[in-house]
């Protein structure tokens, strides 16, 4: 079997959800860069989501607005994706949720904000998956990837209920690995703390104390992540219901 072209996703369609900053943003411009089309989901940063738009390799790309809380806002992103493009060959589940709060102070962790996280790191996914499914079956050779963390096989993480909401993810993930193939494979990669704003109050000091902890000593990028999910759509086709994880090592 040759090896993927230089332009591996040319006249494919990827929906990217949280894709106008962190790790869908980079993931987003991969895409692009490997001649994707790809529709651009975002809740609150439209004016993110259009920069980055203007900024990236070939044509065809548009913004979709998702609310992973809403699945109706789901159900209308898939059929504007089915109406712009009529296809849809790659989901990349980026959006995500978390609330810095110590471990032991378990009444910190109140019944709002762990359904906050739940929703957005698990039902929102297996939304946006339900939404989706239909046209990527059409495709007959679709991938999913799931942003997880190792904070779902770990137990360490920003909080309680982010590392059990990945822990859900990664469950899902193997349950519709079963359910939607041979049409459909489902992954998951899992990094570590990466250089984004997605935990408030974790700066760069922070991330390069992490970094020296593992054996790797390097800070995990947005751009290692976008790496990791390109090999899981381009060369990884023999994987589903797997995790992919990319830490520097610091699981171990």
């Amino acid at each position: 079997m040759p090896l993927p072209s230089d332009s591996p996703l040319k006249d494919k369609v990827a929906v990217v959800t949280g894709g106008s900053s962190g790790i869908g943003a980079a993931t987003v411009r991969a895409l692009a860069q490997a001649g994707a089309r790809v529709a651009v989901g975002y809740n609150k940063g439209r004016a993110r989501a259009e920069t980055l738009i203007g900024e990236l390799s070939g044509a065809g790309h548009s913004a979709v607005h998702l609310r992973l809380e809403d699945s109706g806002t789901l159900r209308t992103a898939a059929a504007q994706v089915r109406e712009a493009y009529g296809r849809a060959d790659v989901l990349v589940n980026s959006a995500g949720f978390t609330k810095p709060i110590p471990h032991g102070d378990l009444d910190a962790l109140d019944d709002a904000t762990f359904d906050a996280v739940m929703t957005a790191n698990v039902r929102g996914p297996f939304a946006m998956i339900r939404a989706m499914t239909p046209l990527l079956r059409e495709s007959g050779d679709a991938v999913i990837v799931n942003i997880s963390s190792i904070s779902g096989f770990t137990g360490s993480g920003s909080s309680v209920v982010y590392c059990a909401s990945k822990a859900a993810l990664d469950t899902m993930t193997l349950s519709l690995a079963r359910a939607l193939a041979p049409q459909i494979r489902v992954v998951c990669v899992s990094p570590a703390a990466v250089a984004t704003d997605f935990v408030a109050g974790r700066g760069r000091p922070e991330l390069e104390k992490f970094a020296q902890s593992t054996p790797l000593k390097r800070i995990m990028e947005p751009e290692d992540v976008a790496h990791a999910v390109m090999a899981c759509i381009t060369h990884l086709r023999g994987a589903t219901g797997t995790r992919i994880v990319v830490d520097m090592g610091r699981h171990l």
